[in-house]
Protein backbone atom coordinates (compact mmCIF):
# COMPACT_ATOMS: atom_id res chain seq x y z
CA UNK A 1 0.00 0.00 0.00
CA UNK A 2 0.80 3.60 -0.91
CA UNK A 3 0.09 4.49 2.98
CA UNK A 4 2.98 5.61 5.63
CA UNK A 5 6.18 4.82 5.84
CA UNK A 6 6.23 1.37 4.52
CA UNK A 7 9.10 1.50 2.30
CA UNK A 8 12.84 0.85 3.62
CA UNK A 9 13.94 4.38 2.35
CA UNK A 10 11.34 6.22 4.35
CA UNK A 11 13.23 4.32 7.66
CA UNK A 12 16.34 5.34 6.59
CA UNK A 13 14.97 8.76 6.20
CA UNK A 14 13.39 8.84 9.54
CA UNK A 15 17.02 7.54 10.72
CA UNK A 16 19.02 10.46 9.61
CA UNK A 17 16.32 12.88 10.88
CA UNK A 18 16.48 11.60 14.32
CA UNK A 19 20.04 11.84 14.67
CA UNK A 20 20.30 14.60 12.67
CA UNK A 21 22.74 13.52 9.75
CA UNK A 22 22.10 14.85 6.29
CA UNK A 23 21.72 12.18 3.38
CA UNK A 24 24.71 13.63 1.35
CA UNK A 25 26.68 12.62 4.95
CA UNK A 26 25.32 8.95 4.53
CA UNK A 27 26.18 8.87 0.72
CA UNK A 28 29.98 10.14 2.06
CA UNK A 29 29.61 7.41 4.59
CA UNK A 30 28.63 4.19 2.19
CA UNK A 31 30.94 5.76 -0.05
CA UNK A 32 28.39 6.72 -3.02
CA UNK A 33 27.80 10.21 -4.85
CA UNK A 34 24.84 11.54 -3.47
CA UNK A 35 23.09 11.15 -6.61
CA UNK A 36 23.33 7.60 -6.87
CA UNK A 37 22.17 7.47 -2.83
CA UNK A 38 18.86 9.12 -3.89
CA UNK A 39 18.70 6.78 -7.04
CA UNK A 40 18.98 4.05 -4.13
CA UNK A 41 16.27 5.98 -2.21
CA UNK A 42 13.76 6.22 -5.11
CA UNK A 43 14.00 2.38 -5.90
CA UNK A 44 14.44 1.28 -2.55
CA UNK A 45 16.99 -1.28 -2.84
CA UNK A 46 18.54 -1.47 0.15
CA UNK A 47 20.39 -4.68 1.15
CA UNK A 48 21.45 -5.63 4.11
CA UNK A 49 24.63 -4.84 4.52
CA UNK A 50 23.31 -1.35 3.19
CA UNK A 51 21.67 -1.40 5.95
CA UNK A 52 24.02 -2.47 8.95
CA UNK A 53 26.47 0.91 7.44
CA UNK A 54 23.41 3.02 7.88
CA UNK A 55 22.79 1.88 11.54
CA UNK A 56 26.47 2.13 12.10
CA UNK A 57 26.40 5.84 10.90
CA UNK A 58 23.48 6.48 13.28
CA UNK A 59 24.37 4.75 16.16
CA UNK A 60 21.35 2.28 15.74
CA UNK A 61 21.92 -2.00 15.29
CA UNK A 62 19.97 -4.24 13.18
CA UNK A 63 18.33 -7.18 14.67
CA UNK A 64 16.24 -10.00 14.62
CA UNK A 65 13.29 -9.50 17.61
CA UNK A 66 11.93 -13.14 17.85
CA UNK A 67 8.13 -14.13 19.70
CA UNK A 68 9.97 -15.55 22.87
CA UNK A 69 11.95 -11.89 23.34
CA UNK A 70 15.27 -12.86 22.03
CA UNK A 71 16.81 -10.58 20.18
CA UNK A 72 19.90 -10.83 17.51
CA UNK A 73 21.42 -7.88 16.73
CA UNK A 74 23.81 -8.01 12.56
CA UNK A 75 26.94 -5.76 13.23
CA UNK A 76 29.45 -4.83 10.64
CA UNK A 77 31.54 -7.92 9.67
CA UNK A 78 34.74 -5.43 9.64
CA UNK A 79 34.97 -2.98 12.62
CA UNK A 80 37.68 -0.89 12.40
CA UNK A 81 40.14 -0.92 15.15
CA UNK A 82 39.63 -4.47 15.94
CA UNK A 83 38.66 -3.98 19.53
CA UNK A 84 35.72 -5.77 19.29
CA UNK A 85 36.04 -9.64 21.25
CA UNK A 86 32.86 -10.64 21.10
CA UNK A 87 32.98 -12.12 17.22
CA UNK A 88 30.87 -15.19 16.69
CA UNK A 89 32.12 -16.28 13.44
Amino acid sequence: GKGGDDLTSDKVKALLRCVGKKQTELAAYLGMRPQNLATKMMRDSWHADDLIKVADFTGAKVGFFLPDGTSIFLDTAEKEGGGDNERHD
